[in-house]
């Protein structure tokens, strides 16, 4: 099965980083305003997508500051039984560069010295299709949308989440 990755380094605490993730208050402001949420696991979080889509996650895990799950229980019948994973990893520069060398691009360009690594798993996908391309793509502008809530209060939720 293919699954989503997706990276990146957030200037911010991973408290902040959680509640982000976590929190109505934050998801409105970097995933969409149509958001109906509450940290308990088990509970049904809603994210519409304008006037007749919606997705649903169950809340099936949550960690804090260090882990929240997902499972998509209503959307578009590519995503439903999808898992998303967010981990979080909170440390110094020099540390999460040793143990995830892949990120020194972006640890380059960081300001400051403590950040958050957060990394995306979308998994469980049934094939590679246009609908899996375009939400990889998708959430790496929604990844860029989240790190801009938590670093300057001012995300780009959907619909904006393209503009430059």
């Amino acid at each position: 099965m293919p699954n989503i990755r997706q990276e990146l380094i957030i200037a911010a605490p991973a408290e902040k980083v959680y509640s982000a993730i976590t929190r109505q208050e934050g998801l409105s402001a970097w995933w969409t305003p149509d958001t109906n949420a509450k940290p308990e696991v088990g509970s049904i979080a809603r994210f519409g997508f304008g006037p007749a889509y919606f997705k649903e996650m169950k809340i099936t895990e949550l960690k804090s500051p260090e882990l929240v799950k997902w499972t998509c229980i209503a959307g578009a019948d590519e995503w439903i039984g999808t898992t998303l994973t967010f981990k979080l990893e909170a440390g110094d520069k020099r540390t999460l560069l040793r143990l995830h060398p892949e990120i020194g691009d972006q640890m380059q360009q960081q300001n400051g010295n403590n950040v958050t690594l957060l990394m995306l798993q979308h998994d469980d996908w049934k094939a590679y299709t246009s609908m899996y391309a375009e939400c990889s793509y998708t959430w790496g502008q929604f990844l860029r949308s989240l790190k801009l809530f938590c670093e300057s209060g001012m995300g780009r939720p959907w619909p904006t989440q393209h503009r430059s």
